[in-house]
């Protein structure tokens, strides 16, 4: 998720692109300036080349390295990851069966992120994306702390005192979350202690806040979480830190930036949390078998009108012609809700001191040079997620959360019928479209052998969000996957790659319709 001036880093052929989830302080950048097109990821230089892409013939610009079927695979399933509910006695007694994941890159490193974990107090499951711009440092973060400050905003007053007199005595602490990672997902062990000291500060503050006996309502657990550790990212920042590592390290995840979008599943209790452009889907099998999709999150982005009127309102009339320019915040920023983008939160003198006492290693950082065009009244960014609620029926089969990568390819319809006609094994036949394009009586039956092949081998993949990504790559304007498209779009070069797409996150959480329905006739919560 770019700003104008994006960093494309130096990256091997994408064979290697695939599993390249290193800490993001690993790797080291090259700056090329490139003026976006308003309303779109990729340069308007491009964007001719990537429409014409989509024709019948796949447009050499792709490049004409062909990457046999196992390589392929071999890419999409680097990072895929699966997770099963335990049952007890023979009953899934949650109304999460589940969830598969998967994560696709474009940058190098990827600045995508995901998490998943059980709350071993409460019995929620939570399910998060997080989409990085201008690095992955702020992602990164989110990945590793967001969960803790939704477990312990969850927690309720006793618990709250337990988990202090245990730190109080020096005895070990009852764990909070059963985290669900894959091997490539990073954790920064150098940053743990600066983080739990800044967890801990948050839940004595909570204990101050609530009284015995008091239940945390979910709404607001969620919201104070968010708001919390977006201020506490931008707090560490100003103070730095004695260990020069960490100094550098929380300066990076303040002025790079990241958006969240996150499930809370607790019963037939659907909460999600979204603050950026990352998108939460609800599949609906309808009686017919055919699956709808309920889209439970909004864009914070300039074709959200109510987002447009929200930040007008938030600064001074002279300014209405330039907080928004050509789609974007301040002319530069996509997302209008994002954690850290302290360049946007900050006063001019705050940016100025900081930059000033950090170290020399940031000012080669190009983000932390300017300071954004007409900036008058910050803050202009807000972490603060938009939460929704969404009563669970047996008929809500599953939760696609995506970043925007994702849905930039497919419509959240055409996902859907995707994902649920791989997780039923039953094919909705469409009719065969061929759009405006002529083609002749052997490309027709050419496509219709494709098809009849296609729905043999559709299901070929063991992971939902794997055979998802490989339609959001290899779609081609008739529907169907096409090899030869997939191989040439999996094998760009590190400087094409992010021309025609995002990096792509993907999480499937699968319902359990008959816990859910249980849960409806007994009337629970």
């Amino acid at each position: 998720m770019p700003l104008t001036c994006r960093l494309i880093r130096g990256m091997p052929r994408t064979t290697v692109l695939a599993s390249s989830l290193l800490p993001c302080q690993q790797k080291q950048s090259q700056l090329t300036h490139i003026i976006y097109r308003p309303g779109s990821r990729r340069p308007s230089h491009m964007w001719l080349s990537q429409q014409q892409s989509r024709g019948f013939q796949t447009s050499s610009a792709l490049g004409s390295y062909i990457l046999t079927p196992p390589q392929v695979n071999s890419i999409l399933k680097a990072n895929e990851y699966s997770f099963k509910v335990p049952e007890f006695d023979g009953k899934n007694v949650s109304s999460v069966m589940g969830f598969e994941s998967n994560q696709l890159p474009a940058n190098a490193p990827i600045e995508d992120r995901r998490s998943a974990a059980t709350c071993l107090q409460t019995q929620g499951m939570l399910l998060g994306v997080f989409d990085g711009h201008a690095g992955c440092a702020c992602a990164q973060a989110l990945s590793e702390r967001l969960f803790y400050y939704i477990a312990v905003s969850l927690l309720p007053h006793d618990t709250l005192c337990e988990l202090e007199a245990a730190v109080e005595a020096g005895r070990a602490l009852s764990p909070i979350l059963q985290w669900h990672k894959h091997p490539n997902d990073y954790f920064n062990r150098e940053a743990q202690n600066l983080y739990f000291n800044s967890l801990r500060t948050y839940w004595q503050e909570l204990i101050d806040l609530t009284s015995p006996g008091e239940v945390p309502d979910t709404r607001e657990a969620l919201l104070s979480a968010f708001k919390r550790l977006d201020q506490d990212i931008s707090l560490e920042a100003q103070v730095g830190d004695s260990n020069a590592y960490l100094h550098y390290w929380v300066l990076r995840v303040a002025f790079s930036g990241a958006t969240a979008c996150v499930a809370h599943v607790d019963g037939s209790d659907l909460f999600i949390a979204n603050a950026g452009d990352a998108r939460a889907v609800l599949g609906v099998q309808e009686e017919d078998g055919s699956f709808s999709a309920l889209t439970l999150s909004n864009d914070h982005s300039a074709q959200n009108e109510d987002e447009v009127s929200r930040i007008r309102s938030e600064h001074p009339p002279s300014e209405r012609k330039t907080v928004i320019r050509q789609d974007r915040l301040l002319g530069l920023l996509m997302p209008f809700r994002a954690f850290g983008d302290v360049k946007f939160k900050w006063s001019i003198e705050l940016q100025k001191r900081v930059l000033e006492s950090g170290p020399d290693q940031l000012h080669e950082n190009e983000h932390t040079k300017f300071i954004p065009p007409n900036y008058h009244t910050p803050p202009y960014l807000t972490a603060e997620p938009e939460i929704t609620y969404h009563k669970l029926r047996p008929q809500d089969r599953f939760i696609v959360i995506g970043s925007d990568g994702l849905w930039e390819t497919l419509h959240r319809q055409e996902v859907v019928r995707i994902v649920g006609e791989y997780l039923t094994g039953v094919h909705q036949r469409q009719p065969l479209k061929v759009g405006g394009y002529r083609v002749t009586l052997g490309q027709m039956q050419a496509l219709l052998e494709e098809r009849k092949a296609r729905v043999s081998s559709a299901f070929e993949d063991q992971n939902s969000a794997t055979h998802l990504m490989r339609h959001a790559v290899g779609n081609n304007e008739f529907g169907t996957v096409d090899h030869e498209r997939l191989s040439k779009m999996l094998s760009l070069p590190e400087e094409l790659a992010r021309m025609y797409r995002d990096d792509i996150t993907i999480i499937i959480a699968q319902f359990n319709p008959h816990v859910i329905g249980t849960q409806r006739q007994e009337g629970q919560p």
